[in-house]
């Protein structure tokens, strides 16, 4: 169902909103750790780390996605609360048309580029087969994830949360149950866990793109709907390409650290493999979030409602913070069991690397959870340069500490990056917001 968010008290209105949403990425995020959990538990030690060592390179291909949703998701959305349901349409017709065209060139790179990115990330010869298997079949499933995320985005701008937590649901969980089954039955190894990704992913895929063009039918429009528009192309990717080069930027930092923890060994891949699927989940789960409150932001600005905005910002922060209480509480307390639940008689240093990046992280999601509030008003009001500054901040800090600190402290100092980086961005997220123009920019 359609939902205005430009009605309504804004805490009420964001809680009914981003919760499915954040119920959604749990989901989505679910496919992740399903993969690491089942190669973990059932194939072994190294299958965990070439499972882990491919994350990586995988969510280069998850940024463009993620581009492309937030790019048709603002502008869609704005022109929602405008109610100029023509140009609507074409938005979306406009993105599916530039998605199809991106998707086939990323996975022409994608299939010529995997062997050499192993290598350039000083990938172990004993799971460099394994990994380059999962990639291959990752790839050739990136359409679904494409274009999942895409109809997710026009699902949000329509203040539709609830579809697409139905759809994650459903094949998450299937996710899991044909993970083992062609692990444990068939005895496929890492291939199994890459191919039931790719069939469940593509199930929810082609739901969502079926019930995002029943439900554009039900819109009332005037006249001929134009297919593709040159000038809502430039205004989706002035948001979706920063949101891209913000993604893949991180995504090339994270294959940077991933090449220096490298030099610590399988045990420290496959501890870090498990920690960084926990802790992903929850800054995937806040970026989601905040790109639900890009929503509400968009459709108020395109409205004419700025003031609620502001109120927004405080709404969100609440929201970020209740949710941060018990994940912190369980990162910080059951850190072992998380870790060991990744595999059978985990080595000690799996355990202890696994462990102290969890305790050492995860205090912080208090931090790093305002920076994403903050980062999804500028996105929805369309302030991308603040935006990747801040973002570009905290990934060279990342990048940078964790290569100088790694030569003194070993792997732990690679850990310590984190925080820091998370820190200054998130002061600078939090000034672009509230010294911004944004009250007065012409959206639509």
């Amino acid at each position: 169902m359609n939902k205005d968010l430009t009605v309504g008290k804004p805490e009420t209105v964001l809680w009914k909103f981003c919760m499915p949403l954040f119920g959604s990425i749990i989901f989505q995020q679910l496919y992740n750790i399903a993969d690491s959990f089942v190669a973990g538990k059932f194939v072994g030690e190294n299958a965990l780390a070439a499972v882990g060592e491919s994350y990586g390179i995988t969510m280069i291909f998850i940024a463009f996605a993620f581009g492309c949703n937030i790019g048709c998701s603002v502008i869609v959305s704005q022109l929602f609360g405008a109610k100029d349901y023509n140009r609507m349409k074409t938005a979306v017709y406009t993105t599916l048309i530039a998605s199809a065209m991106l998707c086939i060139f990323l996975m022409l790179v994608g299939i010529l580029s995997c062997s050499w990115l192993l290598h350039i990330t000083n990938t172990p010869e004993e799971i460099f087969e394994d990994s380059k298997l999962y990639l291959d079949i990752y790839i050739w499933g990136f359409p679904f994830l494409l274009f999942y995320n895409v109809a997710t985005g026009f699902f949000s701008a329509l203040g539709d949360s609830k579809t697409p937590f139905i759809f994650l649901a459903i094949s998450s969980t299937s996710n899991v149950a044909v993970d083992i089954w062609f692990v444990a039955v068939f005895h496929m190894g890492v291939a199994g866990v890459a191919w039931a990704t790719f069939l469940c992913q593509g199930i929810s895929c082609v739901l969502a793109v079926v019930v995002v063009f029943r439900r554009l039918s039900k819109i009332k429009t005037e006249g001929k709907i134009q297919v593709f528009s040159n000038e809502l192309f430039r205004k989706i990717a002035v948001i979706a390409i920063p949101s891209i080069l913000q993604q893949s930027f991180i995504s090339v930092g994270n294959i940077i650290i991933q090449g220096v923890i490298n030099g610590f060994g399988s045990s420290v891949m496959a501890g870090y493999s498990a920690a960084v699927k926990l802790n992903n989940l929850v800054i995937t789960s806040f970026t989601t979030l905040g790109n639900g409150i890009s929503n509400y932001t968009a459709q108020n600005l395109g409205a004419g409602i700025p003031k609620r905005v502001k109120s927004g910002f405080k709404a969100g922060v609440k929201m970020v913070w209740i949710i941060c209480i018990p994940i912190v509480a369980l990162y910080l307390v059951a850190s072992n069991g998380l870790i060991e639940a990744f595999m059978d008689e985990p080595s000690e240093l799996v355990l202890l690397s696994g462990v102290q990046f969890l305790k050492i992280v995860s205090p912080f999601y208090f931090v790093i959870s305002v920076k994403l509030v903050a980062d999804g008003i500028l996105r929805g009001a369309g302030m991308m340069n603040q935006f990747m500054i801040a973002t570009f901040t905290d990934l060279v800090l990342r990048v940078v500490l964790a290569i100088l600190l790694s030569m003194q402290f070993g792997y732990i100092g690679i850990w310590l990056s984190w925080p820091i980086g998370w820190g200054i961005a998130t002061v600078l997220s939090v000034w672009f917001y509230r010294n911004g123009a944004w009250k007065e920019k012409e959206l639509v």
